[in-house]
């Protein structure tokens, strides 16, 4: 990576440690991504994305503090320019409805590869 590159800064929030711990590890492994933040409700989603303004927030669907869809909806309203990755276990078309509307640029399930969801956060840093 050239010194003029940028890092694409993400923030982290899923209320499970273990998949915190394994999704700060799969991108911080990322030389072009800087995980800026790891939050385990929305309530420290919403705070950590005000203070670090993150390209990319890998936000869990379903988390105490009201979950990803007000988390992402506060997240947009503050910072606009962020992009949401829902991460989740669930595919109900309501669910994915329900995030869609929170404004979300991607939704990816839980279960995915290593390699999908690198693939999936830069995609939605560069939309």
């Amino acid at each position: 990576m050239s010194a003029t590159s940028t890092l694409l800064r993400v923030l982290i929030s899923d209320d499970d440690p273990m998949i915190r711990d394994a999704l700060r590890e799969v991108l911080d492994a990322e030389p072009d991504i800087d995980v800026v933040g790891v939050a385990a409700d929305a309530d420290e989603a919403i705070a950590l994305a005000a203070r670090h303004a993150p390209a990319v927030v890998v936000l869990d669907v379903r988390m105490p503090g009201g979950g990803g869809p007000r988390a992402a909806r506060e997240i947009l309203g503050r910072a606009p320019g962020t992009r949401i990755l829902a991460f989740s276990a669930y595919d109900d078309s309501g669910t994915v409805a329900e995030m869609t509307r929170a404004g979300i640029a991607e939704y990816l399930l839980k279960g995915a590869s290593n390699i999908e969801i690198v693939a999936a956060v830069r995609r939605a840093g560069t939309q």
